[in-house]
């Protein structure tokens, strides 16, 4: 089983780096478009895209998405989202910590995030799933202190798990546990999906449970069933896990119903936002932040500087995105910017 988890973590990066695993279904983000404004009647030195995420200020409204870490390689990409993060003030979530809960000897290819970014807000990572297989509070906890981080992240990965082999389905009991845990961390709670979306009805009954923050992560980006389909060695189950490579909530709707359903729960959309127009479109229908992790990940894989690169474009089409319609700052971006197009 120790095997098995490393060479997980291995198979996944290799996967995401070299196979076509897009969701089939589309974010939505490409039906909706901005008004321009011939006459912005601004100077583009006037737009920032500053804000704030827990109190830490934030160069922009983006967080680098979970991805990895758990082995050399996982740490060497930690290790440069984490510098470019810290560059440009970015949040940042590592992948899941199972594997260094139950191996503390890998811990440092996560605290290396930590290492190289002191200021940013950085998430720790679990599987809400292990919350009904012997983990509590007390694993939570010491997901947060291995890297002094500022919230923890519970991910939602049902499907992905019914595909994977040897993965984990008894989901019966994972809500009650996921309160359980946010009144006894100590820190914020973020729940999060891993790419398929959170419905409206989901969002209420987190909302209840005290989530602090939820990200919809709805479909349009990677696929995780596409993903488990590839690592899959029973020639049914990969046929069966194709199947679902067009399952999901598309992300613009996730975020539509997330709105509704919790009002008063702060939004991170994540899922395909593949410039800095979809991060303007998410935060106009009303998410405050966006994730991105697949799309970052090659960058991620070769240098701190490629993935600086990176996110330089999504920061500065953003802040173009505001001048051309004559606002000076993201919370500016609201629901009738938008059209259909």
């Amino acid at each position: 089983m120790a095997s098995d988890i490393f060479n997980r973590k291995q198979e996944h990066l290799d996967i995401c780096l070299t196979q076509d695993v897009s969701s089939r279904l589309t974010t939505g983000f490409e039906k909706l478009r901005f008004r321009h404004r011939a006459l912005p009647g601004i100077d583009l030195s006037q737009v920032t895209t500053w804000t704030t995420f827990l109190d830490k200020p934030l160069g922009a409204p983006l967080l680098i998405g979970a991805m990895t870490g758990g082995t050399a390689r996982g740490r060497e990409i930690n290790r440069n989202l984490a510098i470019a993060a810290q560059a440009l003030k970015v949040g940042m979530v590592v992948g899941s910590q199972r594997i260094a809960i139950e191996h503390p000897e890998v811990a440092h290819t996560f605290a290396i995030a930590r290492e190289e970014a002191p200021d940013i807000p950085l998430g720790a990572n679990l599987g809400a799933i292990q919350l009904v297989n012997g983990y509590g509070a007390k694993e939570c906890q010491k997901a947060v202190k291995m890297l002094q981080a500022d919230f923890l992240v519970l991910h939602l990965n049902a499907l992905q798990e019914a595909i994977q082999p040897r993965g984990q389905t008894n989901w019966g009991h994972v809500l009650p546990r996921i309160a359980e845990v946010i009144a006894k961390l100590g820190v914020p709670v973020v729940v999060k999906e891993v790419g398929f979306g959170i419905s409206g009805e989901d969002a209420r009954a987190l909302r209840e449970a005290g989530v602090a923050i939820l990200d919809v992560s709805g479909a349009g980006g990677t696929s995780w069933a596409l993903v488990e389909g590839y690592r899959h060695p029973d020639a049914m189950w990969k046929k069966v896990a194709l199947q679902f490579g067009n399952w999901g909530i598309p992300t613009v709707d996730c975020i539509r119903e997330c709105r509704k359903a919790a009002p008063d729960v702060p939004l991170i959309a994540s899922g395909g936002i593949r410039n800095g127009i979809d991060v303007a479109k998410a935060l106009a229908l009303g998410a405050s932040w966006c994730s991105v992790s697949g799309g970052i990940l090659a960058a991620a894989s070769e240098s701190a500087d490629a993935v600086q690169e990176w996110l330089d474009s999504y920061m500065s089409e953003l802040r173009l995105a505001l001048f051309a319609q004559g606002l000076q700052s993201v919370s500016e971006l609201k629901p009738e910017h938008l059209v259909v197009g």
